[in-house]
Formats: structure tokens, C-alpha cells, sequence
């Protein structure tokens, strides 16, 4: 992942929130966006009330328009959780099991004989990087979408890394095919079944699947990412070529894709303390580690990072990072922030 200027969505906690501590946020954010390591929007709540909340910065170089706490952004593998709810959903729908192959849903991987729907959500396949192998086999003038990993992976079949379980290694090969599988399943886009399936119930208005360079659209609000070139000097990825991997990997969906505002991501928050969408069992499954055949806990559960520390109680978290954008939620589960 590569660092960059623009930052999506900092969802960040404290243990309490003074008018000194809010200030002093402020401070620290406005101190940083001057020495211009740091252009974006972030929210802290507590108890689902927001207590900082604030844009720093410009959402489009060219014109100078400014950052507001509605512009939309891209989440890059924060995208992850919503791939791996749509899963959820599917299962609680009767439609999957989280220990059916793979290959039940992609026969043309049927040589991957022993990767199961959870070694995906998981990171537990040993499944190689697609973006190394498009890299090396791919034309890079042409957009590349899911079906496209599918097919390079069945002709070429790269060696698994390690075998299922076997241990942790993060993936996004194993969340774009978590991708085509709700789509098979589903028989829906991905962006429309995440849609139904979780925008649209949860009122995540301003929330959607888009891939801005393989089908554009008009974007209300939209904050472009963008990088520093060589003289330090800010720069739109798409200036780097058609051939630079962003551009033509920007028909894949499931690993990233997903784009949203702090305010919708505070409503994706709240949904998950309820029952709306996943019941005290799944949310469980969601939000726990697993324990690899070596014995070792992955802290990784269902598109979330699970880390041990427990000085603030429990808490979930997940990075992101792609194409001109860094983005970070964290939810301390115990404590409501």
C-alpha cells in the first residue's frame, strides 16, 4: 500500500472528550495539515454521538474546492468489512457455508482444492497476490475485473503460498474472490447487492461501489486522492499512465471499491451494536480471531483486525490504502467510541 496525501476516514477514540482534549485535536490535526502531512476528514464519537468532527483541507486540487465533512471518499480495504458482511448475509440467507470450497462457487479454481468461503474472509488460504501475477501476465492497456483474476489464476494456477490454515497471511486475491462469489451467489453486482443488502437498509446514502477510471460516473462531493510527484509536488494517480497498476486494476471489486463518508460510516457504527443486519452470534464471529493450525491467533475475524491489547477494552480496527487515499476505522466495542 502506498502512503499518500489524502486521507478517507479517521474514526478515532479517547477515553474522554473535555473541551481541552477537543481543542487540543484540532491543534494537532490543524498542525499537521499546514506542514501538509495531512489532507482530510475525521470523526470521533462516543456513544454514537459525534464530539470531533472535522475537514481539513482541499478535495480538488485544480479548482481549490475545499473538503467538507460530506465529501465522499474512497476506502480502499476498509472496503473489506462491507465484502465480508455481504457474506454474512448470504449465509444467514441459507445461500452459502462459511466451510464450503471455494470451488463449490469457482470451479475454475477446483485445483485450490482445499481453500474454504472462511479461509478467505480469514486470510487463511495461501492464496498468491493477483496484483504480482497481473504484473507479470497481464496487458496492462486493458482493464482487468474479477473474472479476469479468475481466469489468469485457472490458466497459470500459481503454487499457494502455504496450505489453508495453515497459517495468517493477508490477501486481497482471497477478498476479490469473496467479491465473485457474492456476485455468483447473489446473482447481483457486487455494488448492487451491497446495496440492497446494507446501504439501503442502514440509510448509507451517500455510500456506493465505484471504480471512477472502468465506469465513471458524476460524483456529487467526491475527494480525489492524490500522490506527490518526484519535485514534491501533488499529483492525480492517473497522471502516472493507463498502464500504471491503479488504473488498470480498477475493474476488481471486493478488496476495495467501497466509497463513503465519515458521516455513513458513523451509521455503518451503529447498525453493527444492533440486530439489524447480523444477530450476537455473527457479530461474534465478525469481530473474533482465529487460531491457525500452528496454534497462533490470527486477530483477524470477518474483514476486521482484532487486536489483543485490551487496555480500553475490546477493540476493532481495519487500514486501508490505495490510489491517492489512507483511510482508518476503529471501534472500541466495550466502550462505545
Amino acid at each position: 500500500m502506498k502512503k499518500s496525501l489524502t486521507i478517507g476516514l479517521l474514526l478515532a477514540v479517547m477515553t474522554s472528550f473535555s473541551q481541552d482534549k477537543i481543542r487540543l485535536l484540532d491543534s494537532v490535526f490543524s498542525s499537521l495539515y499546514q506542514k501538509e502531512k495531512f489532507n482530510g476528514n475525521v470523526l470521533i464519537a462516543e456513544q454514537g454521538k459525534p464530539i470531533f468532527e472535522k475537514s481539513y483541507g482541499i478535495a480538488e486540487e485544480k479548482t481549490k474546492r475545499s473538503l467538507n465533512v460530506e465529501s465522499v471518499f474512497e476506502l480502499a480495504s476498509v472496503s473489506k468489512q462491507f465484502t465480508a458482511m455481504g457474506i454474512v448475509l448470504l449465509h444467514k440467507k441459507g445461500k452459502l457455508n462459511y466451510d464450503d470450497k471455494i470451488s463449490k462457487y469457482i470451479p475454475e479454481l477446483a485445483f485450490y482444492d482445499g481453500i474454504t468461503v472462511r479461509n478467505l474472509l480469514n486470510h487463511t488460504s495461501g492464496l498468491p497476490d493477483y496484483m504480482e501475477l497481473f504484473e507479470e501476465k497481464w496487458d496492462s492497456n486493458q482493464f482487468a475485473t474479477n473474472d479476469d483474476i479468475i481466469k489468469l489464476f485457472a490458466q497459470y494456477q500459481p503454487k499457494l503460498e502455504f496450505l489453508p490454515n495453515e497459517k495468517f497471511e493477508y490477501s486481497n486475491t482471497g477478498y476479490a474472490l469473496l467479491g465473485s462469489i457474492i456476485e455468483r451467489v447473489s446473482k447481483q453486482s457486487f455494488g448492487d447487492f451491497l446495496k440492497s443488502a446494507i446501504f439501503k437498509p442502514l440509510k448509507m446514502s451517500k455510500t456506493l461501489v465505484y471504480r471512477s477510471r472502468f465506469k465513471p460516473q458524476k460524483i456529487d462531493n467526491y475527494a480525489l486522492g492524490y500522490v506527490l510527484d518526484s519535485l514534491a509536488n501533488k499529483q492525480l494517480l492517473d497522471n502516472r499512465g493507463k498502464t500504471y497498476y491503479t488504473y488498470y486494476l480498477d475493474g476488481i471489486v471486493g478488496d476495495g471499491m467501497v466509497n463513503s463518508t465519515i458521516g455513513d460510516l458513523l451509521k455503518w457504527d451503529r447498525a453493527l451494536y444492533t440486530n439489524k443486519l447480523v444477530n450476537d452470534e455473527d457479530k461474534k464471529l465478525i469481530f473474533s480471531g482465529v487460531v491457525t493450525n500452528n496454534d497462533k491467533n490470527t486477530n483477524y475475524g470477518f474483514g476486521w483486525i482484532v487486536p489483543e491489547i485490551l487496555k480500553y477494552g475490546k477493540r476493532v480496527n481495519h487500514s486501508g490504502g490505495w490510489a491517492g487515499y489512507v483511510t482508518f476505522i476503529e471501534r472500541h466495542l466495550d466502550n462505545d467510541k
